[in-house]
């Protein structure tokens, strides 16, 4: 019984980080800029993709035979680092593209446009992924390949540590940067008064568009570490995501923290109910979620009201 309880509670930390992850990148963007990206589901799956063709390009010419034909040995080495870097990058200049092209003209303005235009673009992003991959899933091979790892009774897949150490590393990155340094002060300064901050001598737009290459580069990372894990899919970002968010709601969109806590607790919670009735897990999970939005509408930590969500 007590390794049930230990699987339950590493599994749940490895989906947990995942989720902490995606809602620090909701986080991220709303303490800066007051907005959402809608569509960062999409930069999941699109970053899954494009890690999956880096792979691919830089074992073409050992006589891979197509996104299928990919083996462990083309995550080994630099290939996988390598391919984070490009996911990274890839990612980044869509987070430009989209808050230059879905945020920045509806940005001080009243209503609701920014929700839509960010939603329509992740409906393109993800057309243009099926256009050049396919709606067929594709399967990711590990760094560390898929032997799972046993200890004291616990079954964990090498994959699922990697999640779990890179998610805790930058969390912990970011919140030094956030807290110690010139630009993590500069980017609380135009979260608390743009205008303000301007007239300090803070560039307010290059702060917000590095709010949303950050965002969108950790979504897409998020989708290369979890492709290996679930296969990479254009469509497996909207769960995902979904979930991600309501941890941020849960822990307070504008405490990085307390999203992050909302992640780890909306995993470690999905894998308690699994245990016991797995197609009770989104009830549950979401009906935790309505409760505590009734008795803290702001999360369990926030301290702004959503006025434009």
């Amino acid at each position: 019984m007590l390794a049930t309880y230990l699987q339950v509670l590493v599994s749940g930390l490895a989906v947990g980080g995942i989720y902490a992850l995606i809602a620090l990148s909701f986080s991220i963007t709303f303490t800066t800029t007051k907005t959402l990206n809608f569509s960062q589901g999409e930069f999941i799956s699109f970053g899954a993709f494009a890690g999956v063709s880096a792979l691919y390009i830089l074992t073409a010419r050992s006589g891979s035979t197509g996104f299928a034909g990919l083996t462990d040995q083309a995550s080994a080495g630099f290939n996988y680092p390598i391919a984070a870097l490009v996911v990274g990058c890839v990612t980044g200049v869509l987070g430009i593209a989209i808050f230059v092209a879905a945020v920045r003209p509806f940005a001080g303005k009243p209503g609701m446009s920014w929700v839509m235009s960010t939603i329509g673009f992740g409906i393109i992003l993800q057309s243009l992924g099926l256009a050049i991959w396919g709606p067929a899933p594709v399967k990711l091979p590990s760094p560390f390949g898929d032997d799972v790892l046993r200890f004291a009774g616990v079954g964990v897949r090498p994959q699922e540590l990697l999640v779990l150490a890179f998610a805790v590393i930058v969390m912990l990155a970011l919140d030094l940067v956030m807290r110690r340094t010139r630009i993590g002060k500069a980017m609380r300064a135009v979260a608390q008064n743009p205008a303000v901050a301007s007239l300090m001598g803070i560039n307010v737009a290059a702060v917000m568009i590095g709010a949303f290459v950050l965002s969108s580069a950790l979504a897409g990372l998020g989708g290369l570490l979890v492709a290996p894990i679930a296969s990479a899919s254009l469509f497996m970002g909207l769960g995902i995501s979904l979930k991600a968010f309501s941890g941020a709601i849960m822990g307070g969109l504008d405490n990085p923290r307390g999203c992050i806590f909302g992640g780890f607790v909306l995993g470690l919670l999905e894998q308690t109910v699994a245990l016991w009735q797995a197609q009770w897990r989104e009830i549950v999970i979401f009906a935790l979620i309505i409760l505590v939005l009734a008795v803290w509408p702001n999360g369990l930590f926030g301290s702004r009201s959503l006025d434009k969500v």
